[in-house]
């Protein structure tokens, strides 16, 4: 099933002109899109709390942030930027009280529109406009004059005037350029936590863990394991991102080729096949999403665990004396 994708024609950057735009939240996307529209010369207003290092930076960049209330109260279109976790409660308190029929609001995850944390009040309609790129590669895309794929989808009490508004948001910042896909907001929030979970994040940080102290274990050298195995990750995602799987191959020494075809299906086997499947079912019967809640709300404490434990984990001081001795970091 192919996607409807739109480009700079199917877009009109004038829907924006007389429109103020909250960017509430002013992390590396925040930044990115507040940067970006006001070189558009659209009007941005910057919601972030006081006596943040964020806020300091916002100033830095020449913003004078205010309330989330307050930039929501000021704004046509209110972008909802700030940690998914943080949706429900900061919609409930500061943002959906002062949204006014005519509003948008506007999230770059499916996340909590998906999962009910944010539910517009009626004659506000919701609509999701996603980089797929992290904050920094939208910034400086744009700057190059290029761009990064974006997804559009709408949300509760979207028609063809808050798509239109959607899609001229997501050409401001670049997207039209390259590519805006049109999906739903189920689809990009479950095929993104699923990429998260199984590959991007998930899957790669544990398998190259697992070869690591695989190599170790059988007593090479801990700068060889690394080399192999995660240092050099890095030249066979740039060959995939260039021009994919096929291109990578062509790419890569014969031997390399060869023990792709033959040892990787050993790797990914039928049983990592149905873990997939269940990981795939956990998002989608929103189990995740309790769990994630569950975890936001006792105070994080799986994640400060584990954060902890990795950053004095073998593998992560080997790289760490390794990139200095490289001089990259």
């Amino acid at each position: 099933m192919s996607s409807i994708v739109y480009f700079d024609a199917d877009a009109d950057l004038e829907l924006l002109r007389d429109k103020t735009i909250a960017i509430l939240g002013y992390g590396a996307q925040g930044r990115a899109h507040a940067l970006n529209l006001r070189d558009g010369g659209f009007r941005v207003v910057v919601g972030q709390r006081p006596g943040s290092r964020r806020h300091d930076a916002a100033v830095t960049d020449g913003f004078a942030p205010i309330s989330l209330a307050e930039a929501t109260r000021q704004s046509d279109i209110v972008n909802l930027l700030l940690p998914d976790e943080l949706h429900g409660s900061l919609f409930q308190s500061e943002i959906g009280p002062n949204l006014s029929t005519g509003k948008i609001i506007m999230t770059c995850h499916g996340y909590s529109l998906h999962y009910g944390h944010v539910v517009p009040p009626d004659g506000v309609a919701a609509i999701l406009v996603a980089p797929k790129g992290a904050g920094h590669r939208v910034r400086s895309a744009f700057v190059e004059g290029t761009g990064v794929p974006f997804l559009i989808a709408l949300g509760k009490n979207s028609d063809s005037h808050s798509k239109a508004i959607g899609l001229a948001y997501a050409k401001a910042l670049g997207g039209t350029r390259v590519g805006v896909y049109e999906t739903t907001v189920a689809a990009e929030t479950e095929t993104d936590l699923f990429g998260e979970q199984a590959v991007l994040c998930g899957g790669v940080s544990h398998l190259v863990k697992a070869a690591f102290e695989t190599l170790v274990a059988a007593g090479y050298q801990e700068e060889l394991a690394y080399f192999e195995c995660v240092h050099e990750l890095k030249l066979v995602v740039d060959l995939i991102y260039q021009g994919g799987l096929a291109y990578m191959h062509d790419h890569i020494s014969n031997t390399a080729e060869f023990g792709d075809y033959t040892r990787g299906p050993r790797i990914v086997d039928e049983n990592v096949r149905t873990r997939l499947r269940e990981i795939l079912d956990e998002i989608r019967s929103n189990k995740f999403a309790g769990e994630m809640q569950a975890e936001f709300v006792a105070g994080q404490p799986i994640l400060n665990a584990h954060r902890a434990a990795e950053r004095e984990s073998h593998i992560e001081q080997v790289g760490r004396r390794l990139r200095r001795q490289m001089n990259l970091s």
